[in-house]
């Protein structure tokens, strides 16, 4: 039987780590938790089983009364960051708990999903990679997008037309990266390759156990 997991974090940098054989492996230097168990869900109460994490201490100041009043049940501190993780048994999960990167090992794969770096308003060669006119005998078409559709039928451009417009800054997951070195003293963990975000941004990591 597999059993989900999952667990928040930020995004530090990147570096590379040296295999036993001396090779040199491009990887993510990522901040996780500790995280606070600050809700924990069921299937005969909610409907579904999950438990929600509290992430990234802050000052109570910059909380809301409900925000805080949520946080007490738990007798968690105040975090800037709640989310929530789908679990196959809820029941393992206790309020107020402390999830650490204790959970992963070297060798595990994991799942990261953060909001990609925004890069601002583009075009559509840089957006879409579409082919540029020519650049020389008397061309005015060097990166215009070119025509939109057909004239009098239908008389409108179709939805889901790719036109210029904002680059970047959405949702992003990268699947099957591998744990390569866990530091449970810092709360670091090394994964082979590259995630979302710039850095310090949030990253919400998923893996699996058998």
């Amino acid at each position: 039987m597999c059993m989900n997991f999952g667990i928040l974090g930020t995004k530090v940098g990147m570096t590379n780590v040296f295999d036993p054989s001396g090779v040199a492996i491009p990887g993510t230097i990522v901040k996780v938790g500790p995280c606070i168990v600050t809700q924990v869900k069921t299937v005969p109460k909610e409907g579904y089983s999950s438990i929600q994490l509290g992430y990234f201490s802050v000052a109570k100041a910059s909380l809301s009364k409900p925000e805080l009043g949520h946080l007490k049940i738990s007798n968690s501190q105040a975090v800037r960051y709640l989310r929530e993780f789908r679990v196959d048994s809820p029941d393992e999960n206790l309020l107020g708990q402390e999830v650490t990167v204790s959970k992963f090992s070297v060798g595990d794969r994991v799942s990261v999903a953060g909001k990609s770096v925004g890069k601002g308003f583009s075009g559509t060669v840089k957006r879409h990679h579409f082919t540029r006119g020519p650049m020389t005998h008397g061309s005015k078409n060097h990166r215009e997008p070119g025509s939109i559709g057909m004239g009098t039928t239908p008389g409108r451009v179709f939805p889901g037309k790719r036109m210029a417009g904002r680059l970047g800054g959405k949702k992003v997951t990268i699947k099957n990266l591998r744990v390569v070195f866990v530091s449970l003293e810092n709360n670091f963990l090394v994964l082979k390759g590259s995630v979302p975000g710039k850095k310090g941004s949030l990253l919400r990591i998923l893996g699996t156990k058998s």
